[in-house]
């Protein structure tokens, strides 16, 4: 688990110096939040199509390969943005599908190597790994932007190259952290059709999504938003930076979680967090306190980002580890095409705050599902053999 944990912690670097970075440049690029928006959803539905061929690709070489590529558009889109211009928006382009094929590659790999009793605890480790490129990278990314376009993109690549060492380093060390997937992966729409078939993994997927819009909301428009209201274009960046800090605490926030079910944990963070962006959106007259409340449920988010994928990774047929992996990694796509899509029509019937209050709605209605979770679901198989066994009151 450290050496997942070791390479999620480098990818938070890499993608967290350009996390508040994208926003502000598409933003200068074209003064118009609704034309950022549109760029955002054309990206995301390229990547959703990257993510779901990511399993045919595997049949054509081995995962290792597939997640070099991954690492390579990272530093290819380092590149494009360094160069600025009309580069920006292809560097945007190969940043979002690397991710994607990187992504893929690492949730199999996780469900190859991670017993589902240890998801829980790895995700924690990953996340606690990624504080500082999480917590520093956005803000160091927005303070770099105000000396050279292109100076937080060459920090985004050089940590691009380090992960890419390691990756390959991890498999001449461990070679059980990095093998590749013994059966062939099948058609895209066969395995699409066996997730359809399964409500759990639908249920757990649309939580993945809803979490996944909810920080492509703080992230974007929280910026663009403190940006309109005349708050500075570093607001953003920094409040990116301290909601992130809620990466450190994961552990404690794991403690408390292992003493309640997923179902429970579930359910908190997202009533939270949708109080959290409803009362942003009612306090927008006063901009620094829309920012301080959306900065508050962004701790929400980091609570979902522990528990939110275990439903998910919980209901995983091992025969179906690398396809249903190509599925789940597809939440970030689809909350990259939803988010944007949303915003978009949002934005041309109401000014941005409005898209915090749609933010909140989609968490309570990611509440009411997950109030139909099993309420054993996470507790070990003991406790749960014995609560069958008690009558309940």
């Amino acid at each position: 688990m450290q050496a997942f944990a070791i390479l999620a912690g480098i990818e938070a670097l890499t993608r967290g110096t350009l996390l508040s970075v994208f926003p502000l440049v598409m933003y200068r690029a074209f003064q118009d939040a609704a034309v950022v928006s549109g760029f955002y959803f054309a990206v995301g539905l390229l990547s959703l199509a990257t993510g779901l061929m990511v399993p045919m690709l595997t049949r054509l070489m081995p995962r290792r390969w597939v997640y070099t590529l991954g690492v390579g558009l990272y530093l290819l889109a380092a590149v494009c943005g360094m160069i600025g211009g009309t580069f920006t928006a292809v560097a945007l382009l190969c940043g979002t599908l690397g991710t994607a094929t990187v992504f893929v590659c690492f949730n199999a790999y996780v469900l190859d190597n991670v017993a589902k009793a240890d998801f829980s605890k790895l995700e924690t480790l990953r996340l606690f790994y990624g504080g500082i490129g999480w917590s520093g990278g956005p803000v160091t990314g927005v303070w770099l932007l105000q000396y050279w376009h292109g100076a937080p993109f060459a920090v985004s690549g050089i940590a691009a190259s380090v992960m890419l060492a390691a990756f390959w380093a991890f498999r001449m060390g461990n070679g059980r952290v990095i093998t590749r997937a013994k059966a062939a992966s099948p058609n895209p729409f066969v395995y699409l059709r066996r997730f359809f078939l399964q409500p759990r993994l639908v249920s757990g997927w649309s939580f993945a999504v809803i979490r996944s819009c909810g920080w492509w909301v703080f992230i974007v428009y929280v910026s663009i938003f403190a940006v309109d209201r005349g708050l500075g274009d570093k607001v953003g960046g920094i409040a990116t930076s301290l909601a992130n800090l809620g990466l450190f605490i994961s552990p404690f926030m794991l403690a408390w979680m292992k003493k309640r079910t997923v179902r429970l944990a579930v359910r908190a963070g997202f009533a939270f967090g949708g109080v959290c962006f409803l009362i942003g959106a009612a306090v927008s007259p006063w901009p620094w306190a829309t920012v301080g409340v959306l900065m508050v449920g962004a701790y929400a988010l980091v609570w979902l980002d522990i528990c939110g994928g275990l439903p998910f990774l919980m209901s995983v047929k091992p025969s179906e580890r690398t396809e249903m992996s190509a599925v789940y990694s597809s939440f970030r796509d689809v909350s990259g095409i939803v988010t944007p899509g949303v915003a978009w029509v949002v934005l041309h019937l109401a000014p941005v705050e409005a898209v915090f209050a749609v933010m909140g709605v989609g968490m309570f209605a990611a509440w009411a599902v997950a109030g139909r979770l099993h309420p054993d679901l996470g507790l070990p198989g003991a406790e749960r053999m014995r609560g069958l066994a008690e009558p309940r009151g």
